[in-house]
Parts: C-alpha cells; structure tokens; sequence
C-alpha cells in the first residue's frame, strides 16, 4: 500500500507542477482576450440578446452532451467533471476541472484539442445562426432531463454482517512522527507558495519594474525539474537523506537570498510571446528562484517518512495529509503582513517565515521523523 501511495503521489506532484506553471503562462494570455472585446463593447451592447441566446446554448449544448457521453460509456466522476469544462477558456477550464474533483492536466489537453478541431465554418459563422442551435441544446436537455427522470439508479446498501473488530483507541495521530510530518506538510505548502508569491509582488515594485509572473513561471519549471530528478533518484537516496538535504540547501539559498547584496544578474526567464529569455534582476531574486528545486521532492520525503509504519493507518494519514495543505493560504499570509507592517519595503525580511519553515523541515528529517510509538499494534 505504501509502494502504491508514494507512485500516486509522484504522479500527482509532477501533474501539479505542470500545471501550475501553464498557469502562470495561460493566464495573461485570458486576460490579453478582454483588449478586443473592449474595442467592440458597443458592437456587443447592441446584440446583447443574441450573445445571451449563444452563450446559454452553447453553455447547455456542451454540458448535456458531456453527461450523455458519460452515461454511454460508463465514466467515473472524475473523467466527468474533467470532460465538462471542454469549451471554455484553458486557464479557467483547467482550475474549475480541478475544483470539481478532475484532473486539470487532462482538462487542459481536452481544452486545447476542442480548440484546435474547431471547423473553420463555425469561425465564420453568423450570430443569426445561433437560435437554431440553441432550440436543438434544448431539445438535447429535455431529451436528457427524460432519460435521467427514468433511468434507475441502483443505490448501494449497507450490508448488515458481523462486527469483525472493536473501534482501535488509536489513530494516525498516535504516532508522533505522523504529527511532526503533519505539521511539516503544512509548512511546506506554505514554503513553496509563499516563496514565488511574495517573490513576485517584490520584483513588480516601481523600483524594480520586473516581469514577476515571468520569473514565477522559470520557479515552477525548476519545481517540475526537480519532480522528474526527484522521482529518478528517489529510489536510491532514502527520503530521509534527501529531505535533509533539500532543506538544507533551501535554507542556505533563502539566507543567502535575504543577505546578498544587491548586485543584478541574468536570469532565465519565459517572456510571453518572445519565449525564452534573459531579465535582469538582483541576486536575491535569482536565489530565491533557485529554491524551487529544492522544494520539489519536499512532499514526496515528508510523506515516506510521516506514514513509516502506520500499517492499517496510512489510509486515514493520507486524508489528514490532504487537508493541511490549507498551509499554501496561511504562510503567504503571514508573510504579506509582515510586508504590511514594514511598510511595503520588508518583502526580504518576510522571508524570515520561509527560513523558520525549512529549519523545521530539516530538524523534521534529522530528528521528528522517528518512530518511537512501535509499541502501537498497526497489523489489521
């Protein structure tokens, strides 16, 4: 079960930190759409009515026609929720596909592939053709709403049986080094969110006057590279050397980031539609970037070493795991005030909360990380 749990968490460590950096591109990019709208709002002020009448149909068209298919082919709810955002802009569709329980990876590829298969006749196309369209996306809805009202669907029932076992009196959090990692998967969600972010609102000071999402967006390349490294070498560090090795490292960079003189230097960085390129900024940033290498097989280490002989408990471990990843909105928080309190000039010295955050990381891999309840009966 661990063997399995650790894949599916490599899988979705390098499947986040795709998309996050698609992000970073695929959202300027929406917004760069609203310019030509902008130049033809009176043109749109005036067919107001038929914009709603396309909009709603299409909206219908897409959803019923998704629920259809899944019904046909018999698909799980992820590949459902992951297939209905399909007609709607790449960045948004990719998040509300990750809202809704789906993957936002696929979603992205379904986007792009609708975009791109797209005929050129409907490129064309007149906003007077959009009522037949929309009576035939009500027909598909009444059409659906029926099936659905006489489609029986099997419930499942609860088997009454024999109560195999009394209620164990322990739980994931009986184990010390389970709370210790806990805490650490909180920390680290703060870390690598909380380094890029306060990152970018420092180098978009009028200052400065640095593409931020740009430098963000080379962060979260480094954080896949890292992944794919991760995930090569994984199997023949353990996860406790590399964990103390990573922090280590972070720790040295942040440091060395908040201490560095300000002396400019060429980082590569993703400059839109020029591509690849080099941006001048001062050496902290280029530190502070570098960090996202070492934060990218963070959570794959913290999780090996917090559900280490857990047994039967892994699986509640995991939730608990996934729910303290609320620490990716509190640390940036913290940080943000400090900035706040200084007056908008102590961006530097809110990194003082990413420095805490990777010492207790190490002391987590060096010390935290033991098992000393062994005591406890962990076999089903």
């Amino acid at each position: 079960m661990l063997e399995k749990l650790a894949k599916q968490t490599a899988v979705y460590g390098i499947s986040t930190i795709a998309v996050r950096f698609l992000s970073y591109l695929l959202t300027p990019a929406t917004v760069c759409l609203a310019v030509p709208l902008y130049e033809k709002l009176s043109l749109l002020k005036s067919n107001w009515k038929a914009i709603f009448a396309g909009i709603l149909s299409g909206v219908i068209t897409t959803l019923c026609s998704v629920f259809v298919m899944s019904k046909l082919f018999h698909l799980t709810h992820e590949e459902y929720v992951t297939l209905l955002p399909k007609s709607i802009t790449t960045a948004i569709g990719m998040d509300v596909a990750e809202t809704l329980g789906g993957t936002a990876a696929l979603a992205g590829a379904v986007i792009i592939l609708t975009g791109l298969l797209i005929p050129e006749g409907i490129k064309n196309a007149q906003i007077s053709n959009v009522f037949p369209l929309m009576y035939g996306a009500l027909a598909i809805f009444a059409f659906a709403f029926i099936v659905i009202a006489l489609t029986n669907i099997p419930e499942t029932q609860k088997t009454e049986g024999k109560k195999v076992a009394e209620t164990s009196k322990y739980s994931p959090l009986s184990f010390r080094h389970f709370i210790l990692g806990s805490v650490a998967i909180f920390v680290y969600v703060g870390v690598e969110v909380g380094v890029p972010n306060v990152l970018q609102k420092w180098l978009q000071n009028p200052e400065l006057n640095v593409l931020g999402s740009g430098v963000n967006a080379t962060y979260w390349l480094l954080m896949l590279v890292g992944r794919l490294l991760g995930a090569m070498i994984g199997s023949k560090v353990s996860a406790k050397s590399m964990l103390m090795v990573v922090s280590s490292a972070g720790l040295l960079l942040t440091l060395g980031a908040m201490f560095a003189p300000n002396v400019p230097v060429n980082l590569p960085v993703f400059n839109g539609a020029e591509g690849f390129g080099l941006v001048n900024v001062p050496v902290s940033a280029a530190l502070l970037v570098l960090v996202g290498l070492c934060t990218s097989v963070m959570w794959g280490g913290i999780f090996n070493l917090a559900v280490e002989g857990l047994g039967k408990y892994t699986e509640k471990a995991s939730g608990i795991f996934m729910a303290l990843v609320c620490g990716g909105g509190i640390l940036p928080l913290l940080q943000n005030g400090i900035v706040d309190l200084t007056g908008g000039v102590g961006y530097l010295t809110s990194y003082w909360v990413i420095v805490a955050g990777l010492a207790y990381m190490l002391y987590y891999a060096l010390i935290g990380s033991k098992n000393v309840n062994k005591d406890i009966p962990v076999e089903e």
